[in-house]
């Protein structure tokens, strides 16, 4: 019970919060209203074909084949943060840093050891924070986007341009960040990351690929969500059963607690209120102030259900990832790494990660705030 716990926080506490609502509200017909299907359906398509990618190996071989063709520091830095920026945008900002969070580590092992202790807390907290970023853009990037821009009803390019200054800002930011880290750092020889011998099965690569945009069509509404959730399942089934083990069913079940406790919350007139009350015309702080101590994702949960001003909301939960350590549950995923490979600078990451996070944090609101 304490590793679930230890493990699962966010889901142990929405179980929690869940439980104690039906006690105040009885579960009933109306119980059947509350969760959005649309975003469960869609984000359990979008993990399994995400976990069937990360599977084929074939973010691992681009990144490596991209690395190899570096000629210093500061391109590889470059390389290692872009990645995390660009590819957070499709495959979610956790499976960019689970895919390129252990390969920076893996380079910086190749380096002389001073180098390392100079760019290993600087590397990654930039690469999480890129991740965090970049993810924002599209709402394929993180679950919270998925299911704002669902309920939203938003046109996808209505979307993207909601967001993309501050996503430009923030290829600025990380651009000139790692420059400046690796201004004066230079290799005594070149790096080479020997490929993976096994080979690419081009098969599998394809068919998780005509998988993924066909989820895109259920995300655009294109296509029904529920004919292509039964596509996926029925080719998973057929060709990769085993990638279903792998799927975070974890995140899915704390949507659905969340669903079911704000539908009960507004069913009790005064929490309604209170909560309507606090939300209402302050949705962009209120959501950057919650993301702090809940996490991004339950944040929009919650929220959502007492607002239907979603472009700040899908705004604040974005920028709100910045910030605390579980202001986004996804920069955990680095935290672990570092602990992990070097735990002597856990205690320093944590610090630079926290005060980096919140003078980007700070930087934007006020822009957010100049903006509008």
């Amino acid at each position: 019970m304490v590793r679930f716990i230890k493990n699962e926080t966010v889901l142990f506490i929405s179980m929690i919060l869940t439980i104690v609502s039906m006690f105040i509200i009885k579960p009933d017909k109306l119980y059947s209203d509350y969760i959005d299907l649309k975003t469960i359906f869609t984000l359990f398509s979008l993990m399994t074909v995400m976990e069937g990618f990360k599977k084929t190996g074939v973010f691992s071989k681009i990144s490596r084949a991209l690395i190899n063709k570096a000629k210093n520091m500061t391109s590889i830095m470059l390389i290692l943060v872009y990645l995390c920026f660009f590819f957070s945008m499709f495959i979610t900002n956790d499976v960019a840093l689970i895919t390129f969070v252990p390969l920076s580590i893996t380079i910086l092992n190749m380096t002389d050891k001073s180098i390392k202790n100079k760019l290993l807390v600087s590397m990654v907290t930039i690469q999480t924070i890129s991740a965090n970023l970049g993810s924002m853009l599209l709402p394929t990037g993180n679950p919270q986007n998925l299911y704002l821009y669902g309920i939203s009803g938003m046109k996808l390019n209505d979307f993207i341009l909601l967001l993309l200054p501050f996503s430009l800002i923030a290829f600025v930011i990380i651009t000139i960040w790692s420059i400046l880290k690796c201004r004066k750092i230079s290799l005594s020889s070149d790096i080479y990351i020997p490929e993976n011998k096994e080979k690419l099965d081009i098969k599998s690569v394809l068919m998780y690929f005509i998988l993924f945009l066909i989820c895109i069509l259920s995300v655009s509404g294109i296509s029904n969500y529920i004919i292509v959730t039964a596509i996926v399942l029925v080719v998973i089934l057929i060709f990769d059963r085993k990638i279903l083990k792998t799927v975070d069913y974890s995140l899915l079940l704390t949507f659905v607690c969340f669903f079911i406790f704000i539908g009960n919350m507004g069913r009790i007139d005064t929490i309604n209120n209170l909560l309507r009350s606090v939300t209402d015309g302050n949705e962009f702080i209120t959501s950057i102030i919650a993301s702090q101590a809940v996490s991004n994702v339950p944040c929009a949960i919650l929220l959502s259900g007492f607002t239907d001003n979603y472009k700040d909301l899908i705004i604040g939960t974005d920028i709100g990832g910045l910030g605390t350590l579980i202001a986004s549950m996804a920069s955990l995923i680095s935290f672990k790494y570092i602990c992990k490979e070097s735990p002597e600078l856990k205690k320093r990451y944590f610090i630079y990660f926290t005060i980096s996070n919140f003078i980007l944090l700070g930087f934007y609101i006020v822009m957010y705030f100049v903006v509008n």
